[in-house]
């Protein structure tokens, strides 16, 4: 398994775990919408904070703004680059 394939199965385990959802991280395909209509775990603002204080804590990464946030929680793919270009 490549680094950012494990990177991203870590990211479904956090946001599994910091969300409360009963969802299977293998069942999260990396490019559905983590948030909105169209997301099958149907995660709202609160859980947005959540798994935020969460990357912040584990990855030493701090989304600054909503808007930020949003655009990098918006799945999977979005995080992990996210969190791979700020630590290279």
């Amino acid at each position: 398994m490549s680094d950012l394939a494990s990177l991203k199965s870590e990211l479904k385990e956090l946001i599994i775990k910091e969300s409360g959802k009963d969802y299977n991280p293998c069942d999260i395909k990396d490019n559905e919408p983590l948030f909105g209509e169209e997301s099958t775990l149907g995660l709202d603002s609160l859980d947005a904070l959540q798994i935020s204080v969460a990357i912040h804590h584990k990855y030493n990464k701090k989304l600054n703004d909503s808007k930020e946030a949003m655009r990098v929680l918006s799945n999977i793919n979005t995080l992990a680059k996210f969190i791979s270009e700020e630590n290279s």
